[in-house]
């Protein structure tokens, strides 16, 4: 992307960032499909007309994911083995995607009405990258606070076994065990304990049902194998014993809940991946808000934190950031990470 605004980009140039995202985070065949889509893409039909007069940001709403995660259910499903040379190959034709959009229009047009629900298992060791770091400074114990919780497989996060360079997270026998290529100085040592995880969506998926389970497995990029089984197995966990996740909008959730007594000894810390930009401006102003004013209240003995893992489109890969009361009130740059949990890099 050449433009410094991204709510300047056409739905065209969302797409042609897309394939330089995919591409920068090994994904191949996602990449194509953006490809084709873009050669593809006309008003013929009333999906291409949609995309095209896309009325939003078409970045900030991830419109080449949410038609790329459509296509990608339509190959699942079975009903486009036409689609076969993309998935199977990472070729295709324009031609051939024309005749999809067009075969497919009334089963597509639904997968634009809201934003892709990338709920990636791997997330969570960036996130404890994070958490680790915040743990060493304000104390082992944390109360989690998820926004953007989709499915909520990251308030698992405490169940998974996370295998970082000198330390270790989570229960030894997890049947999820994420361990990313490291790269720079190792992560902070030392013990932490989750000892509460609670998270709000808008619009929760209920990954128990077989419905939701596709919609999650539809958004994974094709030639990712690795996070179809963990996926697999986080889906499983979900369905033993699933998380605490409410619907609602998450400025008032969030100043709902810092506005709740917090136990002695324990961090509250805000935690999100990938949600962001799907918040307006006045939500995200709102959470800095409620943010900035309970840290001034926050003490040694009831300590606050916030970790971050969102895009950066600039280096097409994600930005891990920390800030903590009291005493590291400013936004520290803690680490960079692959979309999909692949690697982490210190900083």
């Amino acid at each position: 992307m050449e433009k410094s605004n991204l709510a300047m980009l056409t739905p065209i140039e969302a797409f042609e960032g897309q394939v330089a995202y995919c591409t920068r985070n090994t994904s191949p065949i996602t990449a194509q499909l953006c490809r084709l889509l873009i050669e593809a893409l006309d008003t013929s039909t009333k999906t291409g007309a949609r995309v095209l007069g896309w009325t939003g940001n078409p970045v900030a709403d991830a419109v080449p994911l949410r038609l790329a995660g459509g296509i990608h259910a339509l190959w699942q499903s079975g009903v486009a083995p036409e689609l076969a040379p993309v998935f199977e190959q990472g070729a295709g034709e324009a031609a051939l995607m024309r005749a999809v959009l067009a075969k497919h229009d009334d089963a597509l047009m639904p997968w634009l009405d809201g934003p892709p629900q990338t709920n990636e298992p791997g997330r969570s060791a960036q996130l404890m990258t994070g958490l680790l770091e915040i743990a060493r400074r304000h104390g082992p114990k944390i109360e989690l606070l998820e926004i953007g919780s989709s499915a909520g497989l990251n308030l698992l996060i405490g169940r998974y076994r996370i295998d970082l360079p000198g330390v270790s997270t989570g229960p030894a026998d997890s049947p999820v065990v994420l361990a990313p290529e490291w790269r720079g100085p190792p992560p902070a040592p030392g013990p932490i304990e989750i000892a509460s995880a609670r998270g709000v969506d808008i619009a929760p998926v209920d990954a128990t049902t077989n419905e939701g389970a596709g919609r999650l497995l539809a958004y994974i990029w094709a030639d990712h194998h690795v996070r179809f089984d963990r996926m697999a197995k986080a889906l499983a966990m979900m369905r033993a014993d699933p998380p605490r996740l409410d619907a609602g909008h998450a400025a008032g959730w969030v100043e709902a809940r810092l506005a709740e007594p917090q136990e002695a000894g324990v961090t509250r810390v805000l935690m999100h991946s990938i949600v962001w930009q799907y918040i307006d401006p006045a939500g995200q102003q709102r959470i800095t808000a409620a943010m900035e004013a309970a840290g001034a209240r926050a003490t040694a003995e009831r300590p606050l934190g916030w970790v971050r893992v969102e895009a950066d489109r600039t280096i097409n890969q994600h930005d891990i950031t920390l800030r903590s009361w009291p005493g590291y009130e400013a936004s520290v740059l803690y680490g960079h990470a692959h979309a999909h949990g692949f690697w982490v890099e210190r900083v």
